[in-house]
C-alpha cells in the first residue's frame, strides 16, 4: 500500500487531497496545527478507512515537529511514497513590503520555503532507499515567472524560491525514481476549498475563462495524477490549475 504525508491535510485545499488519496487506496499521515476537530470530522467521515488515517500535530516551522512527523509515519506504515507540502502561512491583510514586520517576513519564509527544505531532508533519504517517491509542492499562478505581487511580496518571494527548489530536487533525485513537481491553484475561495469538482461545475463564475469556480477537488485530482506510478516522466513541472484566470493582476489598484 502506498503511503502519503499531506501537511495541513484536514481542512482547506488539503482536505480534498486527503480524501482523494484515501479513495485511491493510499494510507495517509496528515498534519494539523490547532484544529483537532477537523481531523476528527475526517476520521468520522471514513470509518471503514480509519486504519489508513494517521494524524500528527505539527508546526511546520519547527524542525523537531517535522522529524516527529516523518518518524511516526514510517513507524506506522513503513514507507513514504508521496509528500504533499500543502501547509504554509499566508497573511491576508493587504500591505506593502515596507509595512511587514520582521516576524511576518520570517513566518512567510520559514513556513513556505524553509519548512519544505526540512521536510525534504527528512523524507528524501527514505524515498532513495525505496527507489521511489513523489513530491508535490504548492505555488501560485505564474510563480515560475517570478512575478511581482503587490501586497503579497513576502509570500511570493518564498514561493518563487520554492519553484527553483522544486526543479532542483527534480534533477538531483531523478536517478532514485523520485519526481518533484508544483501545483499552482487559481481562485478558490471559502467553502469551495473543500468542495468537489462536481460542485465547481455547478458554480458559475463569469470572471473565470472556463466559466466555473475552481475547487479543492480540482487541486486534489491534479496532485493525485502527479503522484501516480506512471507519472514518472513528469518532473520539474509547474502545473497551473487556474481555469485561465489571472489571479495576481485581476485588480490593478495599488493604492
Amino acid at each position: 500500500m502506498r503511503h502519503a504525508i499531506i501537511t495541513a491535510g484536514a481542512k482547506g485545499l488539503g482536505r480534498k487531497v486527503t480524501e482523494e488519496f484515501l479513495e485511491a487506496g493510499f494510507s495517509v499521515t496528515i498534519t494539523y496545527r490547532k484544529d483537532r476537530q477537523k481531523v476528527e470530522e475526517l476520521v468520522e467521515k471514513y470509518p471503514s478507512k480509519k486504519d489508513r488515517i494517521h494524524f500528527v500535530q505539527v508546526d511546520v516551522t519547527n524542525q523537531g515537529d517535522i522529524k516527529k512527523l516523518v518518524n511516526e509515519a514510517v513507524e506506522k506504515y513503513g514507507r513514504v511514497d508521496v509528500l504533499v507540502n500543502n501547509a504554509g502561512p499566508y497573511i491576508f491583510e493587504r500591505k506593502k513590503l515596507m509595512d511587514y514586520t520582521d516576524d511576518e517576513w520570517n513566518t512567510m519564509i520559514r513556513g513556505n520555503l524553509d519548512a519544505v527544505f526540512y521536510l525534504l531532508k527528512a523524507v528524501i533519504p527514505i524515498m532513495r532507499k525505496q527507489r521511489y517517491g513523489r513530491i508535490i509542492n504548492y505555488g501560485f499562478q505564474d510563480a515560475s515567472q517570478s512575478p511581482g505581487w503587490v501586497y503579497r511580496a513576502a509570500f511570493a518571494a518564498a514561493k518563487t524560491g520554492l519553484v527553483s527548489l522544486t526543479k532542483s530536487i527534480a534533477y538531483e533525485e531523478a536517478e532514485y525514481g523520485i519526481t518533484s513537481n508544483m501545483v499552482c491553484p487559481g481562485k478558490i475561495e471559502g467553502d469551495l476549498k473543500e468542495a468537489s469538482i462536481e460542485t465547481g461545475k455547478d458554480t458559475p463564475d463569469p470572471k473565470t475563462p472556463v466559466g466555473r469556480s475552481g475547487t479543492g477537488g480540482d487541486i486534489a485530482r491534479s496532485i493525485l495524477f502527479l503522484s501516480d506510478e506512471n507519472a514518472d516522466m513528469i518532473t520539474g513541472t509547474i502545473m497551473e490549475v487556474t481555469g485561465g484566470v489571472d489571479v495576481i493582476h485581476k485588480n490593478r489598484q495599488f493604492k
